[in-house]
């Protein structure tokens, strides 16, 4: 049997160095835990950077795909196939949007919402050529393309990466003012992700959605909600907009509804926005492909019981509570929504990196980032127990640390 060190040595001598990956190999998973090369499991509590919320393995999505395989797995957009029109009515309905236009990666989502709302203002709102200004959030994470790093602040998604392209003006995130004040003739969108994932799970004060709504339906412009990670169940409600009632023109949405089994993505709005699109302009060889669709309206489905957003929120309840019980011991701060949660390790202690180690030699996933922050979002079918037992194995590698 290949060991997880030698399968680990190829792969770093192998492949570009992109990801920092956490030295496990996993073989095989389900539900809520992974297997490692070696046997040893692992709970899982990153979820594919919430891909995952339905866990690893759901049956109904995994019927759904494999009952499709058997079928039909591409077709291009050169033809109608038979998975189609449901999956794009079913995400019509779940997001009350008229138009669905399915790509398959959360970037390729935010590259064509980008693109909609650029042919929207100079078509319905009559911005003069290549004149088109979108507002976006300082600490924005909406993937790593060329012109979504051009608006990106993290350095080491944004450096060394242009010429960049034009277009985008930068505000504080969680300020609705410093949004007015940039405003102008030319300005077509907002783009805001409702929490933000890769900046640490930053929740923004309640009322925020809110004046962006009223702020883009006063000037006659877009808000699009970054939903790729908030959206699907995660933090308690279909969409983390929904906690305010706010409805953005455009939903972008990915990760969780492929069901951790095939890229999916797309962006949902009506149409009046959508209708400026015309055969030829935008599209994906494989986005709407007939696998996609079919795991697409398995997920869909899914979220229609409401199961599984009412389990986000009461299991969130729970993780939240307890990850509160740990400030002052190690722990600086706990933000999140739902199963989700950023928490800010003391920098006297240990740094993210440090405590992702430490989760994982005690059999707990996680990632850092930023520095001293980890992130826990694991599968919305996780028990109560393990999840406390999660929290538990938090407690004892801080201690273990404040006492090295």
């Amino acid at each position: 049997m290949t060991t997880s060190a030698e399968l680990i040595e190829m792969s770093e001598r192998r492949s570009a160095h992109n990801y920092h990956p956490l030295p496990v190999v996993i073989h095989e998973a389900h539900g809520a835990w992974v297997t490692d090369v070696e046997g040893k499991r692992y709970l899982d509590c990153l979820s594919g950077y919430s891909s995952l919320n339905f866990g690893h393995g759901h049956p109904k999505i995994i019927e759904a795909a494999q009952e499709q395989l058997k079928n039909l797995t591409l077709t291009s957009r050169a033809f109608y196939h038979d998975q189609f029109a449901q999956f794009c009515a079913g995400l019509g309905d779940l997001t009350g949007k008229d138009m669905i236009l399915p790509m398959n990666t959360g970037a390729e989502a935010v590259e064509t919402a980008i693109k909609v709302a650029r042919k929207w203002g100079y078509e319905v709102k009559g911005v003069e050529p290549d004149q088109a200004n979108i507002i976006v959030m300082e600490g924005n994470f909406h993937g790593r393309t060329t012109t979504i790093v051009s608006f990106s602040t993290d350095p080491e998604a944004h450096d060394n990466f242009g010429p960049f392209t034009p277009g985008f003006r930068l505000v504080p995130y969680g300020s609705a003012e410093a949004i007015r004040r940039a405003v102008d003739a030319n300005t077509v969108a907002v783009l805001v992700e409702p929490i933000q994932g890769e900046a640490g799970v930053l929740v923004p004060a309640d009322g925020y959605l809110g004046e962006i709504r009223e702020l883009c339906t006063a000037q006659g412009i877009l808000m699009i909600a970054d939903e790729v990670q908030s959206g699907l169940g995660r933090t308690g409600q279909t969409f983390a907009c929904d906690f305010e009632g706010v409805v953005p023109d455009i939903y972008v949405l990915g990760k969780a509804l492929g069901g951790g089994v095939v890229p999916v993505s797309a962006i949902a709005a009506n149409r009046d926005v959508l209708g400026v699109i015309h055969p030829g302009q935008h599209g994906s060889t494989f986005g709407g492909n007939p696998l996609a669709c079919a795991v697409g309206i398995a997920v869909i489905e899914l979220l229609n019981t409401g199961e599984f957003q009412a389990r986000a929120a009461k299991l969130g309840e729970v993780l939240h509570a307890r990850l509160r019980e740990l400030v002052g011991r190690g722990v600086v701060e706990v933000r999140g929504r739902g199963l989700w949660a950023g928490v800010d390790i003391d920098p006297e202690v240990a740094t993210g990196r440090e405590m992702s180690k430490a989760l994982m030699a005690r059999s707990v996933l996680a990632k850092d980032t930023h520095g001293s922050t980890i992130r826990l979002a694991p599968p919305i079918v996780i028990s109560e127990d393990d999840l406390v037992w999660a929290v538990n194995q938090l407690s004892d590698a801080l201690y273990e640390f404040s006492q090295a």
